[in-house]
């Protein structure tokens, strides 16, 4: 059986809402469509695009047509949602720049230097107390920059096991720096919590 051939009984099973259908289809391009979007998308995003362009085929199925290939067509939607993504990304960065200028000025006008230190050695002693694993992958991301997908190699773990030690450890010192909230939280840069 030809790709066209493929195509066309594929598409026949998915429009009847076959679920053998969805199944081949999950089964034949999960995994290289999550290979072309990490071409252009970060690790953690990934997975949620792939899967979101599948789901959006099944639950449309019955309405699905579709004038190219079926690989052609789940390339495409993968490469339209990856560069959504990116726009979303880049939005969300930007307002988080001009947030962190707006929250610089009015940190540096109410806290004065003493308790500028204060609250600096506070965070500090915070991060000391974390766990080693949650510590070492906490400072690698927000103080040297690094990636998951750059920590996960360094420390020859899955990116997966990157990100639990990371919300762990935003966790652990959101508990620990609650008394100095919303000051420490906003200058080590925790807006996630």
């Amino acid at each position: 059986m030809s790709d066209t051939e493929l195509d066309i009984a594929l598409l026949s099973l998915l429009k009847s809402g076959d679920k053998r259908g969805f199944d081949t289809l999950f089964r034949k391009y999960y995994r290289p469509l999550c290979a072309y979007a990490y071409r252009f998308v970060n690790f953690e995003d990934v997975e949620e695009i792939v899967l979101d362009v599948l789901l959006w085929i099944w639950q449309n199925h019955d309405n699905l047509t579709i004038h190219t290939s079926v690989q052609a067509y789940l390339y495409r939607a993968v490469h339209l949602r990856c560069l959504s993504c990116i726009e979303q990304h880049t939005a969300r960065e930007r307002a988080h720049q001009r947030y962190q200028l707006e929250l610089g000025d009015v940190i540096a006008s109410e806290i004065d230097s003493f308790e500028t230190h204060e609250l600096l050695l506070n965070i500090q002693k915070a991060i000391d107390r974390l766990p080693p694993k949650f510590r070492e992958a906490f400072v690698m991301h927000r103080f040297q920059n690094h990636s998951y997908k750059e920590i996960a190699q360094l420390l020859d773990v899955s990116p997966k096991t990157v990100d639990y030690r990371i919300q762990q450890a935003l966790k652990l010192l959101h508990e620990d720096l609650k008394d100095y909230f919303p000051f420490a939280l906003l200058y080590i840069g925790i807006h996630s919590l």
